[in-house]
């Protein structure tokens, strides 16, 4: 199979088109050719770089180098696939076509869409012109989480403030991850007392698994840390270091508060890529429109989906792809046999939460919050902050995504069975 970028004006086909070389699509493909090693499979995705993004909060916490979290997306795309290094500006289910930025098309049989999500960086007014200056920063911005590590050791006293924004966004904990993380440096280095740090949640609840909010809640209560919901970050003004967060009040209605800050780790809100969210593709909130078992699109049947773009109601983690990634290649196979599809997703998610440098409280649920524990409680309890997940968060999952996900290994990833009809 051709693993080199294609030249501009080409017309081509493949039985199997993937759009998206992140953590998605890369799965996908690998676990389709461990299942059938014959399919023809297309990846589009213009990245030179393929980044680890769980790794990102790591940095941010001064646990991870960054060059761990990257490598050249040519090492990680499988040999098996071609490659068109370009992005794509349209799908045209209709007729099974797929519209490059250079003004080729490809055609396919089956089409699996795993581009990710977008950063609306422009949602929150003067926030990207104000990124890694000022003490203003994100660990979502790609090679921007080593300048939190900065201001968080340089912080000596004032106010830190962490912004979550209104859901659905990729890693739900990972805003909180990051205040945690600093929250605990200050504490050791003994000038927490002096740090006042608030957490401004556009949500209503610090976690919204509740199973999961006690072990949190001790942590807030350990660091002290003020913690604002329904406050929602809608401008940052970073040379005079002031931040303006839409309120909720107890009469329902909203008000502007600006809020002075030394640091702010901001976390932008999130949609689909503007080929999905502005096309017949998407749901209502704008997200692509899956089946929530099969992850099959609800109106054309030779369209699939998973990771971050799905409008499922699973959390977007990587953890999620994990298990995702099995069920579509199934049932891409079923589909491309004219077989019933019989593999399913139950919803789950994992979120490791690092309350502290050493600890992790490991949330694993599926839809509707049901808790999906992988591990027995001796070893890991996921209701409480334990060191067993911080071993696996730390020390294993990096190896275990390029060398076990990413390859077609499935880990403790077996779908679940559905009745075929």
């Amino acid at each position: 199979m051709n693993h080199s970028t294609t030249q501009a004006g080409s017309e081509k086909q493949h039985t199997v088109v993937i759009v998206g070389g992140g953590a998605a699509g890369i799965s996908v493909a690998a676990s389709i050719h461990k299942r059938d090693r014959d399919t023809d499979i297309a990846i589009v995705e213009p990245s030179t770089t393929h980044h680890y993004q769980p790794g990102w909060t790591m940095v941010g916490g001064g646990v991870f180098r960054p060059e761990v979290t990257a490598k050249p997306m040519a090492g990680v795309i499988p040999r098996f696939c071609s490659w068109y290094q370009d992005a794509v500006t349209a799908i045209e289910p209709e007729i099974n076509r797929v519209r490059l930025a250079d003004g080729s098309t490809i055609g396919y049989r089956v089409l699996i869409l795993a581009p990710g999500l977008e950063l609306n960086w422009g949602g929150i007014d003067g926030l990207e012109a104000a990124l890694g200056s000022n003490g203003v920063t994100s660990n979502y911005r790609q090679g921007m989480a080593s300048y939190t590590w900065e201001m968080v050791q340089k912080l000596k006293k004032g106010t830190a403030l962490f912004s979550q924004p209104p859901m659905p966004i990729k890693c739900a904990g990972a805003p909180q991850k990051a205040m945690y993380l600093s929250s605990d440096y200050w504490q050791k280095n003994n000038c927490l007392s002096d740090i006042n740090v608030q957490f401004h949640n556009a949500g209503a609840v610090l976690f919204g698994v509740a199973d999961y909010v006690p072990a949190l809640q001790r942590y807030v209560e350990k660091y002290g840390i003020a913690t604002h919901f329904q406050s929602t970050l809608v401008a940052v003004n970073g040379t005079s270091r002031k931040a303006t967060f839409r309120v909720t009040t107890s009469e329902w209605q909203s008000e502007d508060r600006e809020v002075e800050f030394d640091m702010l780790h901001a976390v932008p809100p999130q949609r689909a890529p503007a080929f999905i969210r502005e096309s017949v593709l998407a749901n209502d909130g704008g997200w692509l429109d899956l089946a929530d078992d099969t992850l099959c699109h609800k109106r054309f049947d030779n369209i699939f989906g998973l990771g971050d773009v799905s409008g499922t109601a699973n959390a977007k983690t990587a953890a999620a792809v994990r298990k995702q990634a099995p069920v579509v290649a199934e049932n891409v196979i079923s589909t491309l046999r004219k077989a019933p599809m019989t593999a399913a997703y139950l919803g789950y998610g994992s979120c490791p939460l690092t309350v502290e440098n050493g600890r992790i409280v490991l949330a694993e649920f599926g839809y509707n919050g049901v808790l999906q524990p992988s591990f027995p409680k001796w070893i890991n309890d996921g209701t409480q902050a334990t060191r067993a997940a911080w071993w696996l968060k730390a020390k294993q999952l990096p190896t275990l995504y390029w060398h076990v996900m990413l390859k077609g290994h499935e880990w403790m990833a077996a779908p679940a069975r559905r009745s075929p009809h």
